[in-house]
């Protein structure tokens, strides 16, 4: 019922750019905070992209700051990743979860209330 959606994963050259979203559907997202996650090949899912409820406050992981642009548009119910410049390291299964915003603006990987499925992001040449 409560359930989050990613899409836009895909196969692109590195240097490449990729709009990622997140769209949630039985539940508003205007009370939550968002995140991104990303799970590599052989390793451990790391947070990439966090922003608050109102667009007031986003977080970025030191390897993908000034490539990577997360946005919102809660009139829609969804959220972005824009991915430019993109990088062999950057392949890895993007996950986006929800976590509500009465528990802060942050994006801690085991505080996250709701979890998509993900959308694979493979750049290759």
């Amino acid at each position: 019922q409560l359930q989050l959606v990613e899409s836009g994963g895909g196969l692109v050259q590195p240097g490449g750019s990729l709009r990622l979203s997140c769209a949630a559907s039985g539940f508003t997202l205007d009370y939550y905070t968002i995140g991104w996650f990303r799970q590599a090949p052989g390793k451990e899912r790391e947070g990439v992209s966090c922003i608050s409820s109102s667009s007031s406050s986003t977080d970025y992981a030191d390897s993908v700051k000034g490539r990577f642009t997360i946005s919102r548009d809660n009139a829609k119910n969804t959220v972005y990743l824009e991915m430019n410049s993109l990088k062999p390291e950057d392949t890895a299964v993007y996950y986006c979860a929800a976590r509500n915003r009465q528990f802060g603006s942050t994006c801690p990987p085991g505080g996250m209330h709701y979890w998509g499925k993900g959308t694979l992001v493979t750049v290759s040449s």
